[in-house]
């Protein structure tokens, strides 16, 4: 027997006795681990039980089972009902006098048995002492095999649910053919076979005489499924041999099944082909040093941080339009990716990541466009390492997958970024079990994903999608790293978080940073859905961040000018360096160190944003740590000479120039057709293009034109910094209800205690003077009496001391009952201490619809 047992006390006959032979720890661990039982509070045990029993809260509770629980659960479910523990040991592995190799994970059973069972009865699914364990009716109903629902076990139906509606001449011919004498009745037939196919030697014995190719007929059905084909009129010799002794029984005209007497048999008492009792390991692909993986993972941070910043600065002042459906177009999602230089499925993982931590939003306009919120300025403001940990406690505690743009919904209609759709409730989960997976490997050790998928299949195989069907795992190939694994949700969100881990620096060279190992340190994040919640995650996100911080360099105030028109900045720059070295030059690489280029177009685009020749010299000269080479002098100089002696104004537009030949060489230039020119005087030329087109036609001709106000001014040509008005982040989808807290818990089981007291408590009935007996209320039901009944019941009490049984309406029309100790009956109210509320309160006497004493014991 298992070390559990009932100490002595009386076999619970429902799940509602077992759960009042619960103490009160036990009462608040159920409802913190399924506190969907939580809402609204249940009136009593009864009802706590009945809502425990539901369908939506069992399956509910099933998905969160690990891979041996699950697997227990499904040996009940297919035991005889109520099943003894010596009996559901042996389902799980298998006869005594099988032999069990050193890697048999059966030998771990015995051990890790009542483990699974005190899973299964914390979360309610199992109840009884450990000579007769029962699953709550709706696990068996959904558990036990079915013709429509086959179970992972591959059983099929007992032999006495096969032969259902069989005829008595043919269950005494079965006998006679097994070698059985007759029988007075189905009944006494049906036990007999059953004694039989129970019975190893005898059922040995009886498949010896088998031809041998009925044996291969049973092995091929032996693990499942138990169905299998045959001819209607005439089957084979070797199935007739098995039907003829019930090995095989026909479920309809062409399919026969195996009783599950028969497959255990073959099985040598297992219900599963492969009982998995432990978890898997967690195996190191590689290892690396922990400073070199430290160092990784902080400059990963600063890139994380600079793609951010060049989407927004991108969006903030060319933002793209919000389609009519909702979200970002295809055609902007590619334009995003090219100004990031990075993978399409990459842009969305950033934009979506913006997105969720509050810095772009939709504008709210007529053309409505995306764009950074106020929020973004001040996370600019903010150091490196607090801006990492604000996005970070945003990825951790987020449902929308980025990973899911581009599939294809229910109704086959595709995902777009930023749309909906992209919410997973699991997503939060599956990233925060995923990375804790990560801290119990040594630090630098780099994990192989194999064995992360498959640990994180062990612990939930039924969330987020199926686990393989038993046996059908393969192994890495020798010398591969990883393994092909079902393409599931789960599977999908752990492949995405080790991707999305290294992108945000939480992981270097695959293996968590230390840093990372403080965020991962509490038991907030995934669940964080309370202020308080959040706050403590925050907390301990600026704890890594304080850890993070030493290892980032520090900004840095200078530039290294080289002669062939390019500057190195050696390491990350300071904010108002970098914003002006952004206008001045185009990034012509990134990495450790970032490489800019200088051309004509971007000292253009200097000047044309309000610097002059003098700034930018002036510039150069102050933050290079070389000299200005002259190459570079030259080419600000050349282009400042240039730029503005052609004039762009709004006629429909027209060109004015003060060199006349300037102008004649535009005419005289072929490429210039385009623009349709129309000379209106030697220093003016005419177009019927826009502005802005016509300035973009000559700057592709060589030309460094600028435009001009209508009062001949030139006009700077700063972008317009967009923003959204004030917007909040995105709420994560929840995935259920949310993990009540202790006090939640406590005021719950007290309420659900006193409920379940005023229920069950045994009460006097009143007999009225001059009236007919009234019955007795019967299943709980609150008692009815008439009001001065009620009033005479109350004051008596009061008088007694002793606690009195109500039946209340509240102002809503809601019914309950009540145990209260009455202290004062006056002016239409009583006055009494609620034990169900633990507290005193008045209730109106007009909405007490009944009282009766409890009886003394």
């Amino acid at each position: 027997m298992s070390p559990e047992q009932n100490g002595g006390t009386a076999a619970p006959r429902t799940l509602a006795d077992d759960l009042r032979a619960r103490d009160d720890s036990a009462l608040a661990e159920l409802l913190r681990i399924r506190p969907d039982l939580l809402s609204p509070v249940p009136n009593d045990l009864t009802q706590l039980a009945t809502r425990a029993g539901t369908r939506a809260s069992v399956v509910r509770a099933v998905e969160r089972l690990d891979r041996f629980a699950l697997q227990t659960a499904e040996a009940v479910a297919v035991a005889p009902d109520p099943c003894p523990y010596e009996t559901l040991l042996g389902l799980l592995r298998g006869d005594p006098d099988r032999v069990e190799g050193p890697g048999d994970p059966a030998r771990h059973v015995a051990g890790e048995l009542p483990r699974a069972l005190r899973t299964l009865r914390a979360q309610a699914l199992l109840w009884g002492g450990d000579d007769r364990l029962r699953l709550v009716r709706t696990a068996r109903e959904l558990l036990t095999p079915s013709p429509s629902a086959p179970s992972p076990t591959g059983l099929g139906p007992t032999l006495a649910e096969a032969t259902s509606g069989m005829s008595p001449g043919r269950l005494q011919d079965i006998l006679a053919n097994a070698g059985l004498g007759p029988t007075h009745d189905p009944v006494s037939a049906l036990a007999a076979l059953t004694d039989l196919f129970t019975d190893r030697a005898r059922m040995a014995g009886l498949l010896d005489e088998a031809p041998p190719e009925s044996l291969l007929m049973l092995d091929k059905l032996r693990w499942g499924p138990p169905y299998g084909s045959v001819h209607a009129d005439r089957p084979s010799p070797p199935v007739t041999w098995l039907l003829d002794r019930a090995l095989l029984v026909r479920s309809s005209a062409r399919t026969v099944v195996l009783p599950r007497e028969v497959a255990l048999h073959l099985r040598a008492g297992r219900a599963h082909r492969d009982v998995e009792p432990v978890p898997p390991p967690l195996m190191p692909r590689r290892e690396h040093p922990p400073e070199t993986v430290d160092a990784t993972a902080a400059g990963q941070v600063l890139s994380a941080l600079g793609t951010l910043e060049d989407l927004l600065a991108d969006w903030e002042s060319d933002p793209p339009s919000v389609l009519r459906s909702g979200g970002l177009g295809v055609r902007d999602l590619k334009r995003t990716a090219v100004v990031l230089d990075v993978p399409e499925p990459v842009a969305a993982f950033w934009i979506e990541l913006a997105y969720a931590a509050g810095l772009l939003a939709p504008d709210g306009e007529a053309d409505e466009v995306y764009a950074p919120t106020p929020a973004y300025d001040d996370w600019l403001r903010r150091p490196t390492h607090e801006r990492w940990a604000h996005i970070v406690v945003r990825w951790l505690t987020g449902t929308r997958v980025p990973a899911l743009v581009g599939a294809r919904d229910a109704k086959g209609r595709a995902l777009a970024a930023l749309g909906q759709g992209l919410d997973r409730g699991l997503t939060a989960d599956v990233r925060r079990r995923t990375l804790t997976l990560l801290t119990t490997l040594a630090p630098g050790a780099v994990p192989a994903q194999h064995s992360v998928l498959a640990r994180l299949r062990w612990e939930h195989p039924l969330r987020g999608g199926s686990a393989p069907p038993p046996g059908t795992e393969t192994p890495p190939p020798a010398g591969a790293s990883e393994e092909p694994v079902p393409a599931d949700m789960r599977t999908q969100l752990a492949e995405s978080v080790l991707h999305e881990a290294e992108l945000l620096g939480l992981t270097g060279r695959g293996a968590l940073a230390s840093y990372a190992r403080v965020l991962l340190s509490t038991e907030a994040g995934a669940g964080a859905r309370t202020a308080s919640e959040v706050a403590a995650l925050e907390a301990t996100a600026s704890e890594a961040a304080a850890l993070l911080a030493p290892l980032l360099p520090e900004p840095l105030d200078h530039i290294l000018l080289q002669a062939d028109l390019t500057a190195v900045a050696p390491g990350p720059l300071e904010r108002p360096l970098a914003a002006m070295l952004n206008v001045l030059a185009d990034v012509e690489s990134k990495g450790g160190a970032t490489v800019y280029r200088f051309t004509p177009g971007s000292v253009r685009r200097a000047l044309d944003a309000g610097r002059t020749a003098s700034d930018v010299h002036a510039f150069l000269a102050a933050h290079s740590r070389t000299p200005v080479p002259q190459p570079l002098s030259y080419l600000v100089d050349d282009v400042a000479r240039r730029h503005g002696r052609l004039r762009v104004g709004a006629a429909s537009s027209y060109v004015r120039c003060d060199d006349e030949a300037l102008l004649n060489e535009i005419m005289a230039d072929k490429r210039s057709a385009a623009l349709r020119p129309r000379q209106l005087a030697p220093t003016v030329l005419a177009s019927p293009l826009p502005p802005d087109q016509l300035l973009a036609k000559l700057r592709e001709m060589g030309y460094a034109p600028a435009a001009e106000s209508a009062e001949g001014d030139v006009m700077i040509a700063r972008a317009d910094v967009r923003r959204t008005p004030p917007r909040s982040a995105p709420d994560p989808v929840p995935d259920g209800p949310p993990v009540p807290d202790t006090a939640l818990l406590t005021a719950a089981v007290r309420a659900i205690r006193a409920g379940d007291h005023a229920a069950t408590a045994e009460h006097k009935p009143r007999q009225p003077s001059g009236r007919a007996p009234r019955p007795r209320s019967q299943g709980g039901e609150p008692p009815r009496t008439t009001s001065a009944d009620t009033i005479a019941t109350m004051q008596s009490a009061v008088l007694s001391g002793d606690a009195v049984w109500i039946g209340y309406v509240n102002a809503d029309g809601a019914a309950s009952q009540r145990v209260i100790a009455p202290v004062r009956v006056e002016g239409g109210f009583v006055t009494a201490y609620d034990h169900t509320a633990d507290e005193v309160r008045t209730y109106p006497l007009h909405r007490i619809t009944g009282a009766a004493e409890l009886a003394d014991n």
